[in-house]
């Protein structure tokens, strides 16, 4: 089997787990030629949206950290520019593609990429018994686990895993590796309502809500999940 020697790997942090309502919050890239690591893409993400506080307990970015990030368009522009032409090695990469595929929709950006995804590799070469989550890999190949989900860092992991799992193919006696086409619907997103942003700023005062909202930057989909966990929370407003 030929060795897959030139790629890009991409790893996001977010602040959730829909590319429609969520937001990159950091970005580690790193581009490979001839299986080693040459050139990194790696930083914070303003996401002008408050940093959930599960996601800070998980990645320990906080909104103090986010607030002097890098500018969402440069940064996820430059990521676009970083990757190029290669194809993308990811760990569950589609999820990540989703919200680069999300960005490039809401800027009218075409955006065709294709991927090796360690998650599926894994499924395919190791025992079924074993659960595939990057720190299962890492522990599994006795790959050195540093600052959990940070993106650089996770990033630079599932570059060693991908090495490994490549070897493991090869093993297994595979003639080669075919990278799939990623894919994801994404329309342009519109900018909430003056209505929805009324009804909001109701709730809000209604209920003392001091949490920060960015209304230039809010969508009609963000506005609306907005107003269902204000009212899972608060309960509806009374006239």
């Amino acid at each position: 089997m030929n060795r897959i020697k030139d790629y890009t790997v991409v790893d996001l942090e977010m602040t959730g787990l829909a590319a429609k309502l969520d937001k990159i919050i950091e970005i580690g890239a790193v581009k490979v030629r001839d299986g080693q690591i040459v050139d990194t893409y790696a930083m914070l993400v303003n996401p002008q949206i408050p940093v959930p506080q599960k996601v800070t307990e998980l990645t320990g970015i906080t909104d103090e950290m986010v607030s002097s990030g890098e500018d969402m368009d440069k940064a996820v522009g430059g990521l676009i520019e970083f990757i190029g032409d290669d194809v993308l090695v990811g760990q569950n990469i589609n999820f990540d593609y989703s919200f680069i595929k999300q960005w490039a929709a809401n800027h009218k950006r075409s955006l065709s990429m294709s991927a090796y995804d360690t998650l599926k590799l894994a499924r395919r070469y190791l025992p079924p018994e074993m659960p595939k989550k990057l720190e299962n890999l890492c522990a599994y190949f006795g790959i050195k686990r540093e600052n959990a989900h940070r993106a650089l860092d996770d990033a630079i992991e599932t570059q060693q895993i991908f090495e490994k799992l490549q070897d493991a193919a090869i093993e297994k006696g595979e003639s080669e590796l075919t990278p799939q086409q990623l894919t994801y619907k994404a329309k342009k997103q519109t900018p909430a309502t003056a209505h929805q942003i009324e009804r909001l700023k109701e709730f809000r005062e209604a209920f003392g809500i001091t949490e920060p909202v960015y209304w230039d930057t809010l969508t009609r989909s963000q506005a609306s999940r907005m107003q269902d966990e204000y009212i899972s929370r608060y309960g509806r407003l009374k006239h």
